[in-house]
Formats: structure tokens, sequence, C-alpha cells
């Protein structure tokens, strides 16, 4: 087991935890693209904006500009994995607070191998809680449930996800 300092300091101190645990207060945003209008960065900046408008940190925000994705993020070739890897997303994620995952549509046929359900599986197996805002969410609630999302809410522009971020600050 690890304990708390040797793992690195998360942000500024004053996102630090409690107790000096290293888990920051901090969320982290995973975003794939929404679109050919909307970027993983210009997605996850508008999902972070509304987090601060709603009350919270700044958050860690990590683009996943997934080359050729499919509308749910989807990637067939093993690039998500490697992206994740040079990006430290295990370490940042472990140090968060949260993940908000942010995919343009959530779907049971297009699940595996999606941005949605890398992170909520890692995010599952590290005990860390996960939550969603997807373009359109077509899940059914077993598979929901499988992807231990706490919240899944629907965002189809840049205003949308501002909103959602928003309404997540409350809920987290």
């Amino acid at each position: 087991m690890t304990s708390d300092t040797d793992r690195p300091a998360a942000g500024p101190p004053s996102w630090r935890g409690v107790h000096g645990t290293g888990i920051s207060q901090q969320l982290l945003i995973a975003c794939a693209p929404f679109g050919p209008r909307l970027s993983a960065t210009t997605a996850a900046r508008a999902i972070a904006r509304g987090l601060v408008d709603g009350g919270l940190p700044e958050p860690d925000v990590c683009p996943l500009p997934i080359a050729g994705a499919g509308a749910g993020g989807h990637d067939s070739g093993g690039e998500l994995r490697e992206i994740l890897e040079a990006l430290g997303f295990d370490a940042r994620m472990r140090r968060a607070r949260a993940v908000v995952v942010g995919a343009a549509l959530l779907e049971e046929r297009t699940l595996d191998g999606s941005v949605t359900f890398e992170i909520a599986t890692r995010a599952r197996q590290s005990g860390v809680p996960a939550y969603a805002v997807t373009g359109e969410d077509a899940l059914d609630a077993f598979d929901a449930r499988i992807l231990d999302l706490q919240v899944i809410l629907e965002a189809r522009s840049s205003r949308g996800l501002a909103s959602a971020g928003f309404k997540l600050a409350q809920l987290v």
C-alpha cells in the first residue's frame, strides 16, 4: 500500500483533500469530441466553465482527441489506452475527487472500446466516482448500472455542456 507521503501533490495546496491525503477537491474531466463542431477540448472547457460557475475549483481538463473516433468516442485500434498512458490519466484520476466523462453518444452497441467504457471501468476499479455528460443517452438502466455512472446528463451544445457542468457542481 502506498502511503500518503508517496503520492504526488494534487495541484495547489488549496485543492488538496482533507487531512493531507493528497486527494484533490478538483474534478477530472475526460472528454471525447462531441462531433465536428465540438472538439474534445471545446467540450471539456465548456463543462469546466459550468463546474467553476457552480462553485467548484478549476477542474483538471483532459481532452481526448481520438482520431477517427465515432459519435461515442469509440476507439477500435487501442489508441485510447496509449493516449491515457501518455497523459498520466490513471494517476490524475486517483488524485481527483471524481471523474466526469464526456462523449457525444452513450449506447450499448458502441460501449465496448468507447471512451466512456474505458474511463468508467478505470474509475470503478480505482474507487473514484464517475459522472457522464453526453449528447445522447441511449443506455438502458442495466447498462448505466454496469458502468457505475452516478449521473448521466445530456447536452448537445457548448451552452448545454456548461449548464450540465453547473448541474454537476451541485451534485458532486
